[in-house]
């Protein structure tokens, strides 16, 4: 299963944004459900010398192992199957 060419670039922004000390970790409310999330930063100037915080994602709430799926090193294009219902949701 091939990353999508958007994801890689986001992703390295973010390296880039992490290498440069220009990271950050912000709380929000999430626009739909009005939860408290951390969000991953970058951090940029606009031109008029403003702070720029541009979100990447959220910090998994509760156990991260328990909310995805990982790739199937034995099936390019399945996920390895939760063993508490059997398959992949």
């Amino acid at each position: 299963m091939a990353i999508p060419d958007h994801a890689r670039t986001n992703f390295n922004t973010l390296l880039r944004a992490a290498g440069d000390g220009n990271l950050a970790l912000m709380e929000c409310l999430d626009a739909v459900t009005c939860e408290r999330r951390y969000v991953v930063c970058a951090v940029g100037r606009a031109d008029d010398g403003d702070i720029v915080m541009t979100p990447f994602g959220h910090l998994a709430d509760g156990n991260p192992y328990d909310l995805y799926l990982p790739p199937d090193p034995d099936d390019p294009a399945g996920f390895i199957e939760n063993p508490e219902d059997g398959g992949a949701s």
